[in-house]
């Protein structure tokens, strides 16, 4: 319903301007001579502008002109200057019309420049994985709360190793170019930890300095009072088990085939990364089964606290229960789940979100 009334406003802001000039066009007609419809002709091709090509902003600002021209040829009334001088302030306001549009087109120019290389750079530090890995079907997703947007602090990634497949979720604190570089400072170290550390506990620590690296270039609060709370797993080749670390973060879902939803909590909370100067608990990996027909779901904050018009949260573990959900191919999951999401907050998240969602066949 949303979106329809979004596609209904849409389509009437682009034919204002045509409004506009019949508007003005009926007003001039119906009216006594002393009243004229100028200020209709004159703000159409001010509105086209910023809507339409150069060619259409040139054509309504010619069409308001001629009909304007025409009218007063037909019907007369006024003096041969007032005529001169609504025609000139027409004509000269579709010039700057014009010149607005070309200013218009470049800076949408540039901001298409700018979120391509935006879109490279989260294809970069956030590539898509595999469809299938080590055995696993697997699908990631990521949700920007601002339309339009592309990476934030949110990251996810997915290694293959010696050990099982090894999978990264996590949350930066903060936003922008500093909560970036964050990102691709957790992400580089987990690939080359996911790869060497023959624990998961050892891959948590190696993110912990990395991050305590990071955060002696960083200044001010971000260096302060910087955080990244992440979940780590890692999925068994063989004996249908994984394994997780919890740092802070959301607790993972398995989804049954029967669609039984099950949380994964932390039996004992850690702190986020980045934080040991608070407190330093070792980690200890927590194993849970992980049956054929099963899907594993972990997600960053954006889909817990997403909410509704009512300031009520989205909870995927009751919104995910007893559906049809969990027997999806993990793509056409998350699809579906991320759809749910932006309705239940009426399309404006407050937060971006990242999913993803392991399959075992």
């Amino acid at each position: 319903m949303e979106q329809r009334r979004i596609s209904y406003a849409r389509r009437f802001v682009r034919l204002l301007p045509a409004l506009l000039i019949a508007v003005g066009g009926v007003y001039d007609y119906v009216t006594p001579t002393d009243f004229t419809g100028a200020p209709f002709f004159t703000a159409a091709p001010l509105v086209a502008a910023p809507l339409y090509s150069q060619r259409g902003t040139v054509f309504t600002g010619v069409a308001a002109v001629l009909v304007l021209l025409v009218l007063r040829i037909s019907l007369g009334g006024l003096p041969q200057a007032e005529v001169i001088t609504e025609l000139v302030t027409v004509g000269t306001v579709s010039v700057l019309a014009v010149l607005i549009n070309l200013l218009v087109r470049r800076s949408d120019e540039r901001l298409a420049s700018a979120r391509e290389i935006a879109e490279a750079a989260q294809r970069a530090v956030l590539p898509e994985p595999a469809e299938r890995i080590g055995g696993f079907q697997i699908a990631a997703r990521y949700e920007a709360a601002q339309e339009g947007a592309f990476i934030g602090g949110d990251l996810y990634a997915v290694q293959d190793s010696p050990h099982g497949v090894r999978l990264v979720v996590g949350d930066v604190r903060g936003k922008g170019i500093g909560a970036v570089g964050a990102v691709a400072v957790v992400i580089g170290a987990f690939r080359e930890a996911a790869e060497q550390e023959t624990t998961l506990e050892a891959v948590a620590q190696r993110l912990e300095r990395a991050l305590a690296r990071e955060r002696t270039r960083r200044e001010g609060i971000e260096a302060s009072e910087g955080f990244t709370t992440v979940v780590l797993a890692e999925l068994s080749h063989g004996d249908g088990t994984v394994r997780l670390v919890n740092r802070g973060h959301p607790s993972p879902l398995l989804l049954y085939a029967d669609g039984t939803v099950r949380a994964l909590p932390a039996p004992e909370p850690a702190l986020p990364l980045g934080m040991r100067d608070l407190g330093a608990w070792p980690d200890r990996a927590q194993e849970a089964d992980f049956p054929g027909g099963a899907t594993l779901l972990l997600y960053t904050d954006g889909l817990s606290e997403a909410r509704d018009e009512n300031g009520r949260f989205y909870d995927p573990e009751v919104g995910l229960a007893g559906r049809a959900n969990a027997r999806r191919e993990p793509t056409a999951l998350l699809g579906v789940l991320a759809a749910e999401v932006r309705r239940h907050s009426g399309g404006g998240m407050a937060d971006d979100m990242a999913l993803i969602a392991v399959r075992r066949p």
